[in-house]
């Protein structure tokens, strides 16, 4: 008598993110890091086992998670860094302000972060007041400077794709694995960060209008 082996049950990227309660960018960023047990179909979607998986949040579970607050300040010092090595002079909307704005601008990683370290600090607080302050101060930021909105939503994204490299390395060089409380953290992240990019163009939009 034969026996079958069982079938090998497979998640897509949506169905990890809502397992493990956090954004699929975020399950997605996991994958590029490598954190995350991950397998491509030959068409390059990204596919995972569900044993792998619940192996993944069993082994995560009992680790040590540091805070959201002591790594997002470790962040900061890197924000710097690396806007200091020149990514910043490889941007198209960057080449178009003078010696002032981009000063100004290089000033953004920081605030962003700060915001988001008050955010993060204060659950209870109202998270709309830090995020239509950012947005205003980006778009108001964009508009005194020449820069289109859509110029200004490329500023604001490279400042925040830069928060979250710099905040995975923060994890990586504490030797810290990516847990639920990282998860969760995380997921608020991109909350906060969603609601500064829709003030944004909220308020450049109302900058055009008065404008006009």
């Amino acid at each position: 008598m034969t026996t079958t082996k069982p079938q090998a049950h497979w998640l897509s990227l949506s169905d990890v993110a809502e397992k493990l309660g956090v954004h699929p960018s975020t399950v997605r960023l996991w994958s590029d890091k490598g954190v995350l047990p991950t397998h491509r179909t030959s068409g390059g979607h990204r596919r995972y086992l569900l044993h792998e998986v619940e192996l993944w949040m069993s082994a995560t579970r009992q680790k040590q998670i540091v805070e959201p607050g002591d790594a997002l300040q470790n962040a900061i010092g890197k924000i710097r860094l690396r806007v200091s090595e020149g990514q910043l002079e490889s941007e198209s909307w960057y080449q178009k302000l003078d010696a002032e704005a981009r000063t100004q601008y290089r000033m953004n990683g920081g605030a962003l972060v700060r915001g988001l370290i008050g955010y993060l600090s204060n659950p209870d607080g109202d998270e709309d007041i830090e995020a239509k302050a950012l947005g205003y101060e980006y778009a108001s930021r964009a508009r005194r400077y020449g820069l289109n909105s859509v110029e200004a939503t490329q500023a604001f994204l490279f400042f925040r794709n830069l928060l979250l490299d710099a905040l995975f390395n923060a994890y990586e060089e504490a030797r810290v694995p990516p847990g639920w409380a990282w998860g969760q953290m995380l997921t608020r992240l991109h909350r906060f960060t969603d609601r500064v990019l829709i003030s944004l163009l909220e308020t450049y939009q109302a900058l055009e209008e008065r404008g006009r």
